[in-house]
């Protein structure tokens, strides 16, 4: 385990609310793209999404806001939003 991966598990303490938060290509397919990944995990509530396009419309930001239960929650979150084709960063 990475110390940045020990950091994180120690920083959260489950359960908790925590928001995902995707950059990636303003294209239809990629918000959808984020919440399916985090679905696919955890349950997501009506209104936990937000889409925000950038100044010029090239790039969304995505916003998910979930309960995790568990470390591995966010960890299985995490891997399924990196595959997102569109995807350009996390934070």
């Amino acid at each position: 385990m990475s110390e940045f991966s020990a950091n994180l598990e120690d920083l959260l303490e489950y359960p908790c609310s925590y928001n995902f938060k995707a950059i990636g290509l303003g294209v239809p397919a990629f918000a959808p793209a984020v919440e399916l990944a985090v679905a696919a995990t955890v349950e997501v509530p009506q209104g936990a999404l937000q889409v925000r396009p950038s100044s010029g419309g090239k790039y969304h930001s995505v916003s998910v806001e979930v309960r995790l239960s568990s470390y591995e929650e966010l960890t299985t979150i995490y891997a399924a939003i990196k595959q997102i084709p569109e995807l350009k960063f996390m934070v």
